[in-house]
């Protein structure tokens, strides 16, 4: 565990790609199995297990420490696993079943003894550690260990469990293993990132890792015994699994410009949700853009597939031939059971992009226009139910797509795709190949009603902001109702200036968020708008962002729910 531990902290503290390469390969090279399995789980995926944690922790801290005081660590530090990693008091190991010490019982709670041990830890540097020799003496428990144990233990044995290993630990392993148990390492690494350095540790391209990943399982036993050259390549030629996906680059006006438009064909961008469909040894998936098999939620579509072939597409809600508004997908995703009625009201449909392999037949270093030949050859023969074919736009000159893609919104399209016709289908994003150009954004003048800490390194800053728009009162006036909230679409430093404007314009505070006086108008880009029965405000914005910080307007002047709900269907 304190090689784990040791990786995540520098991790935390490394800004640099190659330098987080460079660590996590370094761990994957000299780290044994299970462990590097295990922990190449935590960087991607996921342990294969959850629990409760949020009431356990909080059961757990009220044995340790005043839970006051746990409150307001809680908000200094801005992370649940740092602050009980530095508040963390280790209690000696005691006989079975006594109890153990709690702080502030039978003695009073010394509030300044607590404070200068949490501002003690607090400040080591340059990690969270400090008590390093006190683990040593004792002993860290292996990362395998730790797993194995998880998967066994029940959930009421997990608090007492957890409370042990705590102790074992020092400060740094401490915050490791509640990320660990959390999900949420937030260390600057993606599961691509992650799969890289694997790669790189042996050699390897990450597309190598990709191909064979759905296939395997943690701690990845088979895939580091093929990379340390002692097991041959996981073969998945016929398995039923997700291929990695080919992906697109956003249009620059850039990119637009220098286009060969002779050299590339112009597709619709969909309004739905990516999917591939895999169909193998008998077996039918329906896989999420990210490899999740959503078949369950669809069983109107993947219950009329019989086919071997693996297929990219749209997944789309599809009533006489029109697609309905992403809203109306919405109502079919994430669902563990579907209700006849649901089939019935929200009727789904695939819309075919690309095919990757064909009847066993692997077609992705084909150029784009032979394998678009081939599946529609396929398509035609084997013709799939609740399918169809994403048709290409028969357009010669640049001016003439542009008046296309200025229309997309009015015809309730996403956008346009351009794709080279003798492009592969390559896993990840290359660039210059395939240009998704999507359309343009609808704004609205919106008033900042709350502000909340953000989470990590934004956890000293109120980076989370709740807007509102104005309409009339039931007592007459006009009042605020909140229409959206935004975390991201300014620079470091206007948070910065939003910060310091929030402090000074607070009028009340709950906890970590703060309600502000109704004056500063934020510029909102959204994708759409679709009525929301959820809402105080009957709508919901779909991907919201912070556009621009209109300091120079006041918020009179923003705009109203009634022009909110008049962009409802654009």
């Amino acid at each position: 565990m304190k090689n784990f531990a040791d990786l995540l902290d520098r991790l935390s503290y490394s800004p640099s790609r190659n330098a987080k390469l460079r660590l996590m390969a370094d761990y994957f090279r000299t780290t044994p199995d299970p462990d590097r399995g295990w922990a190449l789980a935590a960087l991607t995926d996921g342990l294969p297990f959850s629990f409760p944690l949020r009431r356990t922790l909080g059961e757990m801290v009220a044995r340790r420490m005043d839970p006051e005081l746990y409150r307001l660590s809680r908000d200094y530090v801005g992370d649940t696993a740092e602050t009980i990693a530095l508040a963390w008091d280790p209690q000696p190991a005691t006989g079975a079943g006594a109890p153990l010490p709690i702080a502030g019982r039978g003695r009073g709670w010394e509030y300044q003894e607590d404070t200068d041990r949490f501002h003690a830890a607090l400040n080591r540097s340059p990690s969270r550690g400090g008590e390093a020799g006190a683990c040593g003496e004792r002993g860290s428990p292996r990362l395998g260990d730790i797993v194995d144990e998880l998967a066994l233990i029940g959930r009421d044995e997990l608090g007492a469990r957890l409370e042990a290993w705590l102790d074992e630990l020092d400060a740094t392993g401490r915050w490791a293993l509640l990320k660990l148990l959390t999900g949420a390492l937030r260390v600057g690494v993606s599961a691509r990132l992650a799969k890289t350095a694997v790669a790189e540790m042996a050699g390897f391209a990450v597309s190598d890792i990709e191909e064979v990943w759905h296939a395997l399982a943690p701690p990845y036993a088979q895939l580091f015994d093929w990379l340390d050259g002692r097991g041959p390549r996981p073969n998945v030629i016929d398995a039923p699994v997700f291929r990695p996906l080919m992906l697109s680059h956003a249009l620059e006006d850039a990119d637009w410009a220098a286009l060969d438009l002779d050299r590339f064909w112009a597709e619709w961008k969909w309004d739905g949700i990516r999917v591939q469909v895999v169909g193998a040894r008998g077996a039918m998936h329906l896989f999420s853009r990210t490899g999740d098999d959503i078949g369950h939620s669809f069983p109107d579509v993947i219950g009329g597939f019989h086919f071997n072939a693996v297929l990219d597409g749209e997944l789309l809600i599809l009533r006489e031939g029109h697609v309905a508004p992403f809203n109306d997908l919405q109502q079919r995703l994430n669902r563990k059971g579907i209700a006849r009625r649901q089939l019935d009201r929200f009727p789904a449909h695939v819309r075919l992009y690309d095919a990757l392999l064909l009847d066993g037949e692997d077609l992705r270093e084909l150029p784009l226009s032979e394998r678009r030949a081939r599946l529609e050859a396929w398509h035609a023969r084997v013709r799939p139910p609740r399918t169809d074919l994403s048709p290409l736009i028969d357009v010669a000159a640049k001016d003439d797509l542009q008046q296309l893609w200025r229309r997309t919104r009015d015809t309730g399209i996403e956008g346009i795709m351009l794709k080279r016709r003798d492009s592969p289908y390559v896993a990840g994003r290359p660039k210059g190949l395939w240009w998704k150009w999507k359309r343009a954004p609808l704004t609205l003048d919106c008033v900042l009603m709350y502000a909340q800490r953000g989470s990590g390194k934004r956890s000293s800053y109120y980076s989370d902001y709740t807007f509102g728009a104005w309409r009339e009162g039931e007592e007459g006036g006009r009042e605020l109702v909140p229409v959206g909230k935004a975390y991201f679409g300014f620079t470091d430093a206007e948070l910065l200036e939003i910060d310091r404007w929030v402090r000074s314009n607070t009028t009340e505070s709950f906890g970590p968020v703060r309600a502000v006086a109704p004056e500063l108008v934020f510029e909102v880009a959204f994708d759409a708008v679709a009525k929301s029965t959820r809402h105080k405000s009957g709508v919901a914005m779909r991907f919201p962002r912070i556009h621009r910080i209109r300091w120079d307007k006041p918020a009179q002047e923003a705009d109203s729910l009634e022009a909110l709900v008049a962009l409802i269907g654009r």
